[in-house]
């Protein structure tokens, strides 16, 4: 039973690793949002199996607020502001996404090894969960980096608070007060964001950071 508990919480844990190689893949921005939104599902039932194993009534809330925030709200919330914004069209990556892809394995590949060395002492179901979320932590950070349209870079910071919201489950929980404080924070964040947006669309009419070097002066 106690090798079923590992073998399921390492299979979802690892989905979430695919989903945000999804991520990098994609270069439209209506599949962008659709895998966002598959990734906060896998989150989901990543924090309610590690509920279940862990017999930590709380994290169900926490896998809840994710379902229904990152995997509802935001998504929806994102899918209006690019129908409002008019951003339809594919989103450009810098160096292409093979090269992306490749930088992608390395960052897993280092996750794997600093946190597999970092956690030789604790638990298997920690050890590796805590390397799964880091990878996706790394990749979320990747994501920011390669991509020059402002809204693909807000799902690569939202990628980045899955990974800590698997870590912090994988670490045997966190309390519910800091979870539901961490989703409001995030939800602050998306709206403040989300104004900013539109801000930036009237003030120069393009959601490309690109756009905006070139009227600095700052030209590639």
């Amino acid at each position: 039973m106690e090798r079923l508990f590992l073998d399921v919480a390492h299979l979802l844990a690892g989905g979430l690793v695919l989903t945000s190689f999804m991520l990098l893949y994609q270069t439209r921005m209506s599949s962008l949002l659709v895998v966002f939104a598959m990734q906060a599902v896998v989150l989901t039932l990543s924090v309610a199996w590690q509920a279940h194993v862990q017999h930590a009534p709380h994290l169900y809330i926490t896998a809840g607020i994710a379902l229904i925030l990152k995997a509802v709200i935001i998504p929806y919330a994102l899918t209006r502001v690019v129908r409002s914004l008019g951003i339809h069209r594919s989103i450009e990556t810098v160096g292409g996404i093979g090269p992306t892809m490749l930088a992608g394995m390395g960052c897993v590949a280092l996750a794997m090894v600093v946190m597999l060395k970092a956690t030789a002492t604790a638990d298997p179901l920690t050890r590796e969960d805590l390397a799964f979320a880091l990878s996706v932590v790394l990749l979320g950070l990747l994501m920011m980096v390669t991509r020059r349209n402002a809204v693909s870079q807000i799902v690569g910071f939202m990628s980045v608070e899955n990974g800590l919201i698997l870590a912090a489950a994988g670490a045997r929980g966190m309390p519910l007060v800091v979870e539901i404080s961490v989703a409001f924070s995030v939800l602050v964040a998306f709206i403040v964001i989300g104004v900013f947006l539109f801000r930036i669309r009237e003030r120069f009419d393009s959601v490309e950071l690109q756009v905006l070097d070139d009227y600095r002066g700052e030209r590639r």
